[in-house]
C-alpha cells in the first residue's frame, strides 16, 4: 500500500496533472483531485506525522430522469499512508514505550511496574506480570507533567496487533495497518463521499432536493469548535482540533430531503431540511494510547484503565494516598463499552429551517442523536474487594471502575449571520441547548451526572487594510468567541480540594485569524491564535501558503502552545469504596476528601489546548492538484 500511494503521487506529478483529471466532452463527467505530503516534527519527539494522501473526487450529471429535473452522482475517494509509524517507531510504532516506574512518595519513592509497595502477597493485591509485563509502556501524561504526588497509571502504547493490552474492541483497537492506512477499515472510510443527488420540482415552483448516500451534513457557520455542526462524528486523531473540519468529519450513510420554497411573502428565501442518519452509530475518534494525536490524551487514559480491569495494573501513590499499589484485575478500570447496536431507535434525526429575512440569514435546528463522546458510569456489578479473600462480584459506590456509554442527546438551536455596512463587517452567531450529556462527577456514587449544556459562539469577519504591511490588498481579520455553560454543574471545595464536575461551569475560548495576500494572491501569510480562558492555555499557529503554480501549493507553518498545561482535581483516591479498609465512615464521605492530582480528571480542566502543551510542531505540506 505504501508503494502504491507513493507511486500514484509521483505519477500524477510527472504527468503534469493529466493522469487523473478529466472532463467529458459534454461536461457531464468530471474527475480531479490531489496528492499531498504533510510532514510535521515535534519538539523532543522528532517526526510526528509523515502523511501521504491521494484524494480523487468525481461527479456524473445524468440530467433529467423521469420526474426529477436533475440527477447526479458525487464520489470522493481518499487514501492515506502515515509513515510516522515506520520512520519513528520508537515513539509511535511497534517499538514504542518501555519499562516504567511508579511513584510512591510514602514508600520506596519509586517502584517498577508490577512491584509496588502494596503488591503480590498482600491479601488480594497484585497481578501476573507475565501476562501484563513492564514493557511497551509510558506513564499517563508523561509528556506534560510529572506524577508529583498524584495518581499515576501505565499506558500500553504499541499498536493493538503488537500489544493488545487496554485495547477496546470496536472502538479504540487500531492495529498498526489501521494507523498507517486509516481509511482502509471495515467502515469503508476511503469513501469520503458517495451519494446520489436529485431535484424534484413541484407545482407551486418550490422544489425538493434529495440526497442519499455517504456524506457530510454541515450545520452551523463557525470553525474549529462545533456548536450546531454535530451530525457527523470527528476524527481528532489526525491532528487534534487543528485540521479543517471538512477533512476530519467522518462521513456517514444518510438521507436528506430539502424543501426549497424560495422567496415568500415574508422571507427573501426559505427552505426546510430533514436529515436521517441511518448509519450504525460511530463515536468520535479520540486517538488511542500510542498515537501522535489523542485529544485531551483521553485515549491514553481509556487504554490504561481498560488494561487495569482486564489484567490488573500498578497505580502511583494510591494506598493511603502515598503508596504505589498493584491492583488485581476486575477491581478498577473500564470493564465494558456499550456501543449502540444498529436499530431504528438508535438512528439519528434532524430538522433545520433556514432562510433569509431582510439580509439576515438564520436557521432553527433540532437534532436527536447519540453523544459522540463517551461517558464513564461507575456502575460495575461484578467488581471485587481486594482486601477480602472472597470474590464478591458486586457493585461498590465511588469505585473507580466503569462501563462506557454513549447517551442519547437532544439538541435545539439556531444561527444568524448578518452584514453591518457601517463597519464593513459580517457577524455570525450560533447557539445550541442540549439535554442528556453526561460528565464526570466525583460527588456522586456513580461518579457521573447529567447536565443540560448551553453552547454559543459569536464570530466577526472584516476585510481590513493594514498599510504598513500591504497598501494594495486588504487582510482578512476573523475572530470568534466560543462559550460553554453546564447548567447543572456540581462543585464543592472540601478540605481545600475541589470535587464534583471537573469541567468548568462556564468557560470561553477565543480565536483570531489574520490572513493576508501578496504576489497576485499567490503568497498568503496568516496567523491563527486561540486562547482557553479558564485553562490559561493558548496556541499560536503562523503559516505561509505559497501557490507555486496553478497546481502546486506549499505551506510552511508552526503550531506553538503557551500557558498552563496542568490542572489538579479530586482524583477519588479518598472516596472510600471499601470501608473500613480504605477509611472510616461511609463510601464517598466528603470529610475524607483531601487528595487531588493532575490525573485523571485534570484533563477536562486543561482542555484540548492545555493538554497539548508538549506538542509544539514545525509543519511542511506540499499539495499537487490535478
Amino acid at each position: 500500500m505504501q508503494a502504491t500511494l507513493l507511486a500514484a503521487a509521483i505519477a500524477a506529478c510527472l504527468s503534469g496533472g493529466q493522469a487523473l483529471a478529466y472532463t467529458s466532452e459534454d461536461g457531464t463527467t468530471q474527475v480531479n483531485g490531489f496528492v499531498e505530503n504533510a510532514t510535521y516534527s515535534r519538539r523532543n519527539v522528532g517526526l510526528s506525522k509523515m502523511r501521504n494522501t491521494v484524494l480523487i473526487e468525481g461527479s456524473k450529471d445524468y440530467g433529467e430522469q423521469g420526474a426529477f429535473s436533475n440527477v447526479s452522482f458525487v464520489g470522493t475517494f481518499r487514501a492515506t499512508y502515515d509513515g510516522v509509524y515506520d520512520l519513528n517507531d520508537d515513539e509511535f510504532g511497534d517499538n514504542a514505550g518501555g519499562p516504567i516506574n511508579m511513584q510512591s512518595v510514602g514508600g520506596a519513592g519509586s517502584t517498577a511496574w508490577g512491584q509496588s509497595d502494596i503488591s503480590t502477597g498482600v491479601l488480594g493485591f497484585g497481578f501476573d506480570t507475565t501476562e501484563n509485563p513492564n514493557e511497551g509502556m509510558v506513564n499517563l501524561g508523561h509528556a506534560l507533567h510529572d506524577t508529583d504526588g498524584g495518581v499515576g497509571l501505565g499506558v500500553p502504547v504499541r499498536p493493538c496487533d503488537v500489544d493488545s493490552r487496554g485495547c477496546i474492541d470496536d472502538y479504540l483497537d487500531f492495529e498498526e495497518s489501521e494507523l498507517k492506512y486509516p481509511e482502509f477499515n471495515d467502515r469503508l472510510d476511503f469513501l469520503r463521499e458517495a451519494y446520489l443527488d436529485a431535484t424534484l420540482p413541484t407545482e407551486n415552483a418550490a422544489t425538493w432536493n434529495f440526497r442519499l448516500g455517504r456524506q457530510q451534513v454541515v450545520w452551523g457557520r463557525t470553525d474549529l469548535f462545533r456548536v450546531l455542526d454535530v451530525i457527523n462524528p470527528v476524527d481528532y486523531s489526525r491532528h487534534n482540533i487543528y485540521d479543517e473540519l471538512e477533512d476530519i468529519r467522518i462521513p456517514m450513510w444518510m438521507a436528506t430531503g430539502e424543501y426549497r420554497m424560495g422567496a415568500t411573502e415574508t422571507f427573501d428565501d426559505l427552505n426546510m431540511q430533514f436529515v436521517w442518519n441511518f448509519d450504525k452509530f460511530r463515536p468520535n475518534n479520540l486517538g488511542q494510547g500510542g498515537t501522535p494525536y489523542a485529544i485531551l490524551d483521553a485515549g491514553s487514559f481509556f487504554r490504561a484503565m481498560k488494561n487495569c480491569w482486564d489484567n490488573g495494573c500498578s497505580v502511583s501513590n494510591f494506598a493511603g494516598g502515598a503508596l504505589s499499589t498493584d491492583f488485581p484485575k476486575h477491581v478498577i478500570g473500564i470493564r465494558d463499552v456499550h456501543l449502540p447496536d444498529w436499530s431504528l431507535s438508535n438512528s439519528q434525526f434532524g430538522l433545520k429551517l433556514e432562510g433569509d429575512y431582510q439580509g439576515v440569514g438564520f436557521s432553527l435546528n433540532a437534532l436527536t442523536y447519540r453523544s459522540q463522546l463517551p461517558s464513564l458510569r461507575a456502575v460495575v456489578d461484578n467488581a471485587d474487594n481486594p482486601f477480602t479473600p472472597e470474590v464478591e462480584s458486586q457493585s461498590y459506590d465511588y469505585l473507580i471502575a466503569f462501563d462506557m456509554y454513549f447517551p442519547r442527546v437532544n439538541l435545539i438551536g439556531g444561527s444568524l449571520d448578518f452584514y453591518v455596512d457601517d463597519i464593513k463587517s459580517v457577524f455570525r452567531v450560533e447557539a445550541a441547548y442540549t439535554d442528556g450529556e453526561e460528565f464526570a462527577n466525583t460527588l456522586r456514587p456513580e461518579l457521573y451526572s447529567e447536565s443540560d449544556v448551553f453552547r454559543y459562539v459569536i464570530g466577526w469577519d472584516r476585510p481590513t487594510f493594514i498599510p504598513i504591511l500591504n497598501e494594495k490588498r486588504a487582510f482578512l481579520i476573523s475572530a470568534q468567541l466560543f462559550g460553554e455553560y453546564l447548567v447543572d454543574h456540581e462543585r464543592e471545595t472540601v478540605n481545600g480540594i475541589e470535587a464534583g464536575n471537573p469541567n468548568w461551569e462556564i468557560n470561553h475560548v477565543g480565536t483570531l485569524l489574520v490572513k493576508g495576500w501578496y504576489q497576485n494572491d499567490r503568497v498568503s501569510p496568516q496567523v491563527i491564535m486561540a486562547h482557553d480562558f479558564k485553562a490559561g492555555a493558548s496556541v499560536i499557529a503562523p503559516s505561509v501558503d505559497w501557490l507555486i503554480s496553478d497546481n502546486l501549493r506549499l505551506t510552511v507553518g508552526a503550531n506553538v502552545k503557551v500557558g498552563d498545561g496542568e490542572q489538579e482535581f479530586d482524583d477519588c483516591r479518598s472516596c472510600n469504596p471499601f470501608p473500613p479498609f480504605t477509611g472510616d465512615g461511609e463510601p464517598g464521605d466528603t470529610a475524607l476528601r483531601n487528595l487531588a492530582g493532575y490525573e485523571p480528571l485534570g484533563r477536562f480542566r486543561s482542555g484540548p489546548i492545555g493538554m497539548a502543551q508538549a506538542e509544539d510542531e514545525f509543519q511542511i505540506t506540499l499539495r499537487y492538484r490535478f
